[in-house]
């Protein structure tokens, strides 16, 4: 059987040739016109006109700074020394008898070091450490399918765990106690419960709000600790260490600096010592010194308690408007603009520690070091 071949050549064909099956139609043109003029108009930023407007960075680098930034070992962890000295008991004694740590319960203010905790204690046991927040737990089909696929010795932390709904908190007691899944299949009179054996694991849950946990949960678990604040000293450890992961110079006096106004908190520390990294690349400095640090948390509206522009303007509005107080928060979220829960929960906290803020039965009073703090001269009227 004879093949046709094409008899013309393979090479493409001549612009000028094909010229008029490549016309454009009315509309083409006018939409590569309309095209033309809108990439005029509005041109790309630079990538580097992008950073240094940029006000955080990006979730990318948070990212991979806090995989940088978090200890991997029980040495390393800077501060809590009551609680590493009980932990460390713990994984010594787990580790003698080969069997997985007992439940733990982590409870204190955000940003302590209560996720950090628990990756720690699956790397210094040699096993997974797999993480959840309570939120995300709606369904009994989502604890399931987490505690099926544990392995033996496995930690399972849950973040907020004080808000499981009832039917998730359920399906924890017998994990917890005898490792054991109760799960019920079918409805009405031909439902069956069968149970699911699970390997030993250990459930480190984290809260801010124990009190919010009911006894049943609560008393299931073998170590309740509580994370304190931490101290200066300790917080320019930290400071330090983390300029060092991010290959950034600081002196011992610009530690202090940052140290001193992150409200005991690693979180805020290693957040302001990244927004004074930026300053001082952006002022072509060579390293972080008191004065830049300084600078920089003026910039940031930060003054050298830690209060921001919101914590003064509650204060200053109690002061201002109240006399200092006894004034209700539904009246002073009224009068500075914010919601009510997010002064109580957010800002009233450390005003408190510090001695700022006094809360009584007939409302919040500013005390005389928030009237020093802010230059008045005793009450105002």
């Amino acid at each position: 059987m004879a093949i046709k071949r094409n008899s013309r050549p393979n090479n493409p064909p001549n612009n000028e040739d094909n010229a008029p099956q490549n016309q454009d139609s009315p509309k083409t043109k006018t939409a590569r016109k309309s095209k033309a003029k809108s990439n005029k108009t509005t041109p790309k930023p630079s990538a580097e006109n992008s950073h240094l407007l940029s006000p955080k960075t990006t979730r990318e680098e948070i990212e991979n700074s806090e995989e940088q930034i978090r200890p991997h070992r029980l040495a390393d962890y800077i501060g809590q020394k009551e609680l590493k000295g009980i932990l460390n008991i713990a994984i010594a004694a787990a580790k003698g008898r080969q069997e997985p740590l007992d439940h733990l319960l982590l409870y204190g203010p955000p940003g302590l070091g209560k996720t950090t905790m628990s990756l720690i204690l699956a790397s210094e046991m040699g096993v997974n450490c797999k993480i959840t927040a309570a939120p995300s737990l709606e369904r009994p089909r989502d604890i399931t399918g987490l505690l099926v696929n544990l392995q033996p010795g496995d930690i399972l932390f849950i973040d907020e765990i004080h808000r499981l709904n009832r039917i998730t908190e359920e399906l924890l007691y017998p994990a917890m106690e005898d490792y054991r899944l109760d799960i019920t299949i079918g409805k009405g009179q031909s439902a069956k419960t069968r149970s699911i054996p699970l390997p030993p694991f250990t459930l480190v849950g984290a809260t801010t709000k124990v009190g919010l946990l009911t006894s049943p949960l609560r008393d299931r678990f073998g170590m309740i600790q509580r994370l304190r604040f931490y101290e200066p000293d300790e917080l320019i450890l930290i400071v330090k260490r983390t300029a060092a992961i991010l290959k950034t110079i600081i002196t011992e006096e610009g530690a202090a600096e940052i140290a001193r106004r992150s409200r005991g908190t690693p979180r805020i520390a290693n957040r302001l010592l990244r927004r004074v990294r930026d300053y001082v690349q952006v002022q072509q400095a060579e390293s972080i010194t008191e004065e830049l640090a300084a600078e920089a948390m003026e910039i940031f509206d930060i003054d050298a308690c830690g209060l921001d522009w919101t914590d003064r303007l509650v204060l200053k509005t109690m002061i201002e408007q109240f006399n200092g107080g006894p004034v209700g928060l539904e009246a002073v979220a009224a009068s500075t603009g914010e919601d009510a829960r997010t002064i109580e929960e957010v800002y009233e906290p450390y005003l408190l520690q510090i001695g700022y803020l006094n809360r009584t039965h007939r409302g919040r009073i500013a005390t005389e070091k928030a009237y020093e703090h802010l230059g008045y001269q005793g009450r105002l009227f």
